[in-house]
């Protein structure tokens, strides 16, 4: 099975060559699944020819937000909507968690409530899962027929599942401790309020659920479909 991979941001050039860019990142995290991949840097206007060119598809985390003027924005939501009706498995994180319910009716925004930095917790359906996190904006409104996964009491849709075909999430499955750590030395200085950052390098070397939420991932885009 070969997976697009939808780039839509690039990781600090600081931390790039030992962490690796978003693409890479998910093909690092989802590497002994028995996938083949492609990345296509939609964020510097590199679409796929054709929707044939994956069997599923996931969209990266990005420093921009699903509602600015970019290029590259309105071309990306036709592919979602592309994608959507023509049934195809997609998978969405952060960046691409918000992009998806906008593309499919939803609405993202700055969150009043301000940043979410570091590693979090989240209820899923009665089980509790941690992952990194790294955003500001959320998805305040629900597109139709998106039911809710996760949550916690600062992000009430934290992961999105659309029927049998869309997963999304928003905090980082993809996101290390060492990834944070170059984060909050190269994005966040400034930008984040400073106690938050602190406060986050404070739960660097606490567990994370990432590899249980890359098997999902992968089990996910394997589900036999109608």
């Amino acid at each position: 099975m070969k997976i697009g991979i939808l780039q839509t941001g690039h990781s600090p050039d600081e931390l790039k060559e030992d962490l690796g860019d978003y693409g890479e990142m998910f093909v690092k995290l989802l590497g002994d699944q028995g996938f083949e991949f492609e990345v296509f840097s939609v964020v510097d206007n590199q679409f796929p020819a054709s929707i044939e060119d994956a069997d599923g598809w996931l969209i990266t985390g990005s420093k921009h937000g699903a509602y600015e003027d970019h290029d590259w924005i309105p071309p990306l939501e036709d592919l979602i909507r592309e994608i959507a009706n023509i049934g195809d498995p997609l998978i969405g994180v952060c960046f691409g968690h918000q992009i998806i319910a906008q593309a499919l009716g939803g609405k993202v925004e700055k969150f009043a409530g301000g940043w979410a930095v570091g590693r979090q917790t989240y209820d899923f359906g009665g089980v509790e899962m941690a992952f990194n996190a790294w955003h500001q904006d959320q998805v305040t409104e629900r597109p139709e027929g998106a039911v809710v996964l996760a949550s916690n009491d600062f992000c009430e849709n934290a992961a999105l599942i659309y029927g049998d075909q869309i997963l999304t999430i928003q905090p980082h499955p993809e996101f290390g401790a060492a990834f944070i750590d170059g984060l909050i030395n190269t994005r966040g200085k400034g930008v984040v309020p400073q106690d938050q950052l602190d406060e986050a390098e404070t739960r660097l070397d606490q567990p994370l659920a990432n590899e249980t939420f890359a098997d999902q991932m992968a089990d996910f885009f394997r589900k036999e479909r109608a």
